[in-house]
């Protein structure tokens, strides 16, 4: 990564689709998953990018409410993948998308996607925490990095965890990174703000944009409340990480413009899997998405 000043348009670049012939289902749609330090491509590459492939052809005014995905195979880095969508349903108040990603010649990726108009109903939302200290209180992911060494950590790595990611993360307690910091409890929450405005991305709406951004940036630490858990750092040595499974649901608008505080609890860690639960709220407390995933985590010299 460069020492340029960081930017989010790592996330804009990810999530531009180039429509191609379909070779499977109703349509298709090409995307490049983005530089990363690590043998295969970031999760959240797929999940963002099969999320717009799906928004792209609801042409009715419904909004994505909720997608569940599972990831089959790494994914290459700086590589073309192609999400073909199956037009399963579009009914009067919801529609329904199939979405699987191909690359090499093999699936590596699926979703089912569904989509609302809304109507008119009750409000409520979930509370959000209430003893979590304001994001300007706290170091950024750069300041915590500086003048620290350790585990398996590149300057390549340092350098993307620092601002390679298109998101400003903050977190309480403590990353992650190389130590695991505030004991090993089941509980964090991360402070999530892009970098800098977000770019236009030709055929999408602010709307669709700022949902694909929300599920790309939310793979990054979903899986850290397990490893807390564990006692495991990132830059441990023997440590194996990648996404099985995601589940996500959109329940408001969001606008990408501002902090959104992403809080987490880890579900279950067992048989090298670990689970869990993360809501975003904004700023005043309202709930706009949950996430819940499994992902693989295998730890060197761990029992049962």
């Amino acid at each position: 990564m460069s020492a340029t000043a960081p930017t989010s348009q790592t996330v804009t670049d990810a999530i531009a689709m180039t429509e191609v012939e379909a070779e499977v289902f109703d349509r298709a749609f090409t995307a490049t998953t983005q530089p990363c330090p690590w043998p295969k491509a970031y999760g959240g590459d797929m999940v963002a990018q099969a999320l717009v492939a799906a928004s792209l052809t609801v042409t009715d005014g419904k909004a994505m409410h909720s997608m569940h995905s599972y990831f089959m195979r790494p994914v290459d880095i700086g590589a073309e993948v192609r999400y073909e969508v199956e037009v399963l349903r579009d009914g009067r108040g919801y529609s329904t998308r199939q979405v699987r990603g191909f690359q090499n010649g093999k699936p590596v990726y699926v979703c089912l996607a569904s989509f609302a108009a809304g109507e008119a109903s009750g409000s409520f939302g979930t509370t959000a925490p209430t003893d979590v200290p304001g994001p300007e209180t706290l170091p950024t992911s750069a300041a915590y990095l500086e003048g620290r060494t350790g585990g398996t950590m590149t300057d390549e790595s340092r350098a993307y965890w620092s601002g390679g990611r298109s998101f400003d993360m903050r977190h309480v307690p403590g990353p992650i990174y190389l130590d695991v910091e505030g004991g090993n409890t089941p509980h964090q929450a991360v402070w999530v703000r892009p970098y800098d405005a977000l770019r236009e991305v030709p055929g999408l709406t602010d709307a669709q944009r700022d949902a694909a951004a929300l599920a790309y940036v939310c793979d990054y630490t979903i899986l850290e409340p397990a490893m807390r858990v564990l006692g495991v750092a990132w830059a441990d040595e023997g440590l194996v990480t990648a996404s099985l499974d995601h589940a996500m649901w959109f329940h408001r608008p969001v606008v990408m413009d501002d902090w959104l505080l992403y809080a987490q609890e880890a579900l279950s860690v067992k048989d090298g899997r670990g689970s869990a639960v993360g809501r975003f709220f904004t700023t005043d407390g309202v709930l706009v998405a949950t996430v819940v995933q499994e992902g693989m985590l295998r730890v060197a010299g761990a029992g049962a």
